[in-house]
């Protein structure tokens, strides 16, 4: 989508790359000591980890099991990833767990080798899909035989327990489930629950996305010029995080000048000016899955940043530093948002959505909302240790030329907020 003004038309078809471009294209370079970082992850410990904490809340709510189509929830609770974009639209593989017996997973005939050898999944059987797309007029035959065979687990492993706990599933499924007897409950209390407190092989997974963040990051910056498309200095957080055996950027956040304020434009065919503020939020799936959440804003060279563009930035890392240090075990969501650092008024109607989120394979519970918001949308809870959240900020006045978007991820310890990315925060607005 090319949102440009007409004097940034000619420059954008200047620069167009030839559609016919034979010049040699050299390979991604790859960090080996990151790679080497990964390789000692205890990848069994990491998964038994989760599986048990995904059962514990299952218990917790007397579930006799989970039936997951989600590509999060299943990654989670089976460590197996197949086609999870594809399927987070397409819901076609899911997984049984039962609360006491097997993890079964329902897996693409074609592709059951794909998952083959998983230390935590028993079994491995065809799925039975029912989406229009694979099942076409049989949509109803199918949900009918998918149900059957759920239902016949549920009593294998569950006995008299008919309470299941399902994410995505659609009416036809559900109503065959519920003809059978069983009572159908949203497993993604117990699910965003479990995955909200980090054992070290996670966090030293989260820490591995970080590292490839940072230096995706870093060939951002040195790619910074005048004249540069956000199209083109986005591609690099890709290009880099794909060669590192990450996955996938959640949203397309990289704006510049004008498209700052407000935030949550998209990444666009605008080429970057002097002194424009460019900034981003990564929303990177990185490595094993997990998500590196950061976000910066610079200022493009050539042309030194206002006093204006300053004291949004000072404001806007003052926010986050202040919020940071809040944070520590047994703090309440409630205390965090009476406490937290104070957005001036002129800031208020465009600020970003939250203070606060969690962070593990995407953004996950908690989310802190303003003492402002709470009534609409705040809730409690508290914070714990190894917890990995990220902290916001976004400053810029409404009919602002521009504005500054700041994020930070942290692990909680016992001692406080440690910072899990090298990326500089302080000063990052210097030329």
């Amino acid at each position: 989508m090319l949102e440009e003004t007409p004097r940034h038309t000619s420059r954008l078809l200047n620069m167009a790359v030839p559609m016919q471009d034979t010049a040699p294209r050299q390979a991604v370079p790859i960090d080996p000591g990151i790679l080497a970082r990964m390789e000692k992850i205890d990848q069994t410990a990491l998964l038994r980890y989760r599986l048990q904490r995904l059962r514990a809340e299952l218990r917790k709510r007397d579930y006799a099991g989970a039936v997951l189509f989600d590509p999060m929830n299943l990654r989670y609770a089976t460590g197996t990833r197949n086609m999870a974009v594809w399927t987070a639209h397409a819901p076609s593989r899911y997984a049984f767990v039962a609360t006491d017996g097997p993890v079964i997973l329902f897996e693409f005939t074609s592709s059951r080798h794909v998952t083959d050898g998983s230390p935590i999944v028993d079994e491995v059987r065809p799925c039975t899909p029912w989406i229009y797309f694979l099942a076409g007029a049989r949509t109803e035959e199918k949900a009918h035989l998918w149900a059957d065979e759920i239902d016949s687990l549920l009593r294998q492993y569950g006995g008299s327990n008919r309470r299941l706990a399902v994410d995505r599933c659609d009416p036809l499924g559900a109503m065959r489930l519920q003809s059978h007897g069983v009572q159908l409950f949203d497993v993604q209390e117990a699910v965003e629950q479990a995955r909200m407190v980090k054992s070290a092989e996670e966090i030293a997974c989260v820490q591995s996305a970080i590292e490839v963040c940072d230096l995706a990051v870093g060939r951002m910056r040195q790619a910074l010029v005048p004249g540069i498309t956000e199209n083109q200095l986005w591609s690099l957080l890709h290009e880099t995080n794909i060669a590192h055996g990450g996955e996938w950027i959640e949203c397309r956040l990289l704006a510049s000048g004008p498209r700052t304020n407000p935030w949550f434009q998209e990444s666009g065919n605008r080429v970057i000016e002097a002194g424009d503020i460019v900034g981003f939020d990564t929303d990177l799936v990185g490595p094993f899955g997990y998500l590196a959440d950061i976000s910066r804003s610079w200022i493009c060279p050539d042309r030194k940043p206002s006093d204006r563009q300053k004291r949004l930035y000072d404001l806007a890392t003052e926010q986050v530093l202040f919020n940071m240090e809040l944070l520590r075990p047994g703090l309440t969501f409630r205390e965090f948002a009476e406490k937290s650092w104070s957005v001036p008024d002129e800031y208020v109607p465009n600020r970003y959505m939250m203070m606060l989120h969690g962070c593990g394979f995407v953004d996950e519970y908690p989310s802190i909302a303003y003492v402002a918001d709470w009534q609409d949308w705040g809730y409690d809870g508290v914070f714990a240790e190894n917890m990995v959240v990220s902290v916001e900020s976004y400053l810029g006045e409404v009919g602002g030329p521009d504005g500054i978007k700041l994020e930070q991820q942290v692990v909680i310890g016992a001692e406080g907020a440690r910072v899990l990315s090298k990326t500089p925060l302080i000063d990052a607005l210097a030329t």
